[in-house]
């Protein structure tokens, strides 16, 4: 999807965003999306560390994700 776009492309994005936002609130704007990449990775993170290892994964049937098995989780076939 990103791969036609070259060079000249994110320049031209940069300026409209430039022209949107206005230059002393690129900074801000800069800071907010760091924090929120921070907040994101810390997130995706929480959520690997919250599933123990050793736990088995079953794919649920509705839509075809997987999703850890406890004790009292178990079905009969």
């Amino acid at each position: 999807m990103l791969s036609n776009l070259t060079g000249w492309h994110f320049l031209i994005i940069l300026v409209v965003i430039l022209l949107l936002f206005g230059a002393p609130k690129l900074p801000g704007l800069a800071r907010s999306l760091g924090q929120s990449m921070k907040i994101f990775k810390s997130e995706i993170k929480s959520d690997t560390v919250d599933e123990p290892a050793g736990t088995p994964a079953q794919p649920d049937s509705a839509d075809g994700t997987t999703r850890p098995v406890g004790p009292g989780d178990q079905t009969k076939s």
